[in-house]
């Protein structure tokens, strides 16, 4: 039987993916916020999911509040580290712009379980959460500043500011209707921005572009 510390047995072999128990504690809070609802879950269930005593998951996270800040962290904290990475990269704003959505569509896509669908819990709107809120304020702020980058440099109207960063977003409502399968979105939201922004050069060129900065950063492969 494995230990998780002194007077911490686990009730069971491990069953969650993770490699490490506060890992395997955000995987099996992940699925159950994201397919029973987040006020219908208890620490307690997280727990019996994990296969581990309540008391072993306090000695990682003193509240289920802990736990859903922990996973929403994780969803904006990569695409607002290489937002500020490309900060001093040379390529131009529209490209950038497709690296940062081809990125979050791409992490919002294929996480294990859809953690944007929790996005509109009413809890996060406590001042419990108001150090997400300003992480995710931070990102949208990056898209906003690339967008208006591209329209000027486009000639375009700068009125769309703030529809790229929404626009990445509705990858979660499509996961959620149709699965991860489905729709090409690591394709069709990050065109559909640049269109937006009126950019007027060859997608094909763009998309390379965007591609090879993100696999110089260490991001993804290229294309």
């Amino acid at each position: 039987m494995a230990n998780l510390g002194p007077g911490r047995p686990r009730l069971e072999q491990r069953r969650r993916q993770g490699t490490t128990p506060r890992a395997e504690i955000l995987d099996a809070a992940a699925e159950l916020f994201t397919t029973k609802g987040y006020a219908n879950t208890s620490t307690r269930a997280v727990a019996d999911a994990v296969g581990i005593r309540q008391a072993s998951l306090y000695h990682h996270f003193a509240a289920k509040d802990d736990i859903l800040d922990a996973l929403l962290a994780e969803t904006v904290a990569g695409p607002v580290e290489l937002a500020q990475r490309m900060m001093t990269e040379p390529e131009a704003p529209a490209t950038q712009l497709y690296a940062l959505a081809l990125f979050d569509v791409r992490q919002l896509r294929t996480a294990r379980w859809n953690l944007g669908a929790l996005y509109l819990l009413p809890e996060l709107r406590t001042e419990r959460f108001v150090a997400f809120r300003r992480r995710r304020d931070e990102l949208r702020g990056h898209y906003e500043r690339l967008t208006s980058a591209s329209t000027a440099a486009a000639g375009a109207c700068g009125d769309a500011r703030i529809l790229p960063f929404r626009l990445v977003e509705t990858v979660i409502a499509i996961r959620y209707d149709e699965g991860a399968a489905g729709v090409d979105t690591e394709r069709v939201i990050p065109d559909a921005v640049l269109r937006i922004v009126g950019y007027p050069g060859d997608m094909a060129a763009v998309r390379a572009e965007a591609a090879a900065l993100l696999a110089r950063l260490g991001e993804i492969a290229p294309a």
